[in-house]
C-alpha cells in the first residue's frame, strides 16, 4: 500500500515538474524577444548612419570608428561592436525560438544563451498551465519519472530476490 502511494506521489511530482516546461520555454522566448527589440532599438541610430555613409554595413561603420584619430570614436567603436554582436546573438536566439516545440525545448536545454537562461530562471514564477501542450509535457514527465524510478528500484532489488519462490514473486508483481 505504501508503495502505491509512493508511486502516486512520484507521478504527481513528475506531473507538476512537467507542466512547468512549456511556461519556462515561453518565458525564455519572451525574454529573448524583449532583449532583441531593446538592442535593435539601441542600434537603430547607428544603422541609419551606416545606411547613409556605408551602404548599410555596420561592420564598415565600426571599422571607420576604430580607425578614427579621435579617442572618443575609437572608444565608441567597441561599444557599437558589442551592440552589433548582441543584436546578432539575440537574432539567432529569436530564430531558434520560432521553431516547433521540440526544437525550442532542445534549444533551451542544450544551446540557450546562459545569461538569458539564468535571468529567465531567476524571474520565473511557477505556474500550472492547463494548455494541451503543458498537460502533454506533464504527463510525459510524470510517466518517465515514475518509470525510471520504478525500474531503478526493481534493478536494485533484483539481487535480493533471486532465491524467492515463484508464488512470492507473483504476489509482489501485481
Amino acid at each position: 500500500m505504501l508503495r502505491s502511494y509512493l508511486r502516486l506521489l512520484l507521478f504527481g511530482l513528475g506531473l507538476l515538474v512537467g507542466v512547468q516546461v512549456p511556461g519556462f520555454i515561453d518565458d525564455y522566448a519572451k525574454r529573448v524577444e524583449a532583449h532583441r527589440l531593446e538592442a535593435q532599438q539601441g542600434l537603430s541610430g547607428f544603422e541609419e548612419t551606416a545606411r547613409r555613409f556605408f551602404n548599410g554595413d555596420l561592420n564598415a561603420l565600426v571599422a571607420h570608428y576604430r580607425a578614427s584619430d579621435d579617442p572618443v570614436f575609437r572608444n565608441d567603436a567597441q561599444s557599437i561592436g558589442r551592440l552589433v554582436e548582441r543584436v546578432r546573438l539575440l537574432d539567432r536566439e529569436s530564430q531558434a525560438m520560432q521553431g516547433p516545440w521540440y526544437a525550442q525545448a532542445w534549444h533551451v536545454l542544450v544551446d540557450a544563451d546562459r545569461a538569458l537562461l539564468d535571468e529567465t530562471y531567476r524571474a520565473y514564477r511557477y505556474q500550472v498551465l492547463l494548455a494541451p501542450q503543458a498537460i502533454a509535457w506533464g504527463l510525459g514527465c510524470a510517466l518517465l519519472l515514475a518509470w525510471l524510478v520504478e525500474s531503478l528500484v526493481l534493478l536494485l532489488a533484483m539481487p535480493f530476490s533471486m532465491g524467492r519462490s515463484k508464488q512470492v514473486q507473483q504476489r509482489h508483481w501485481r
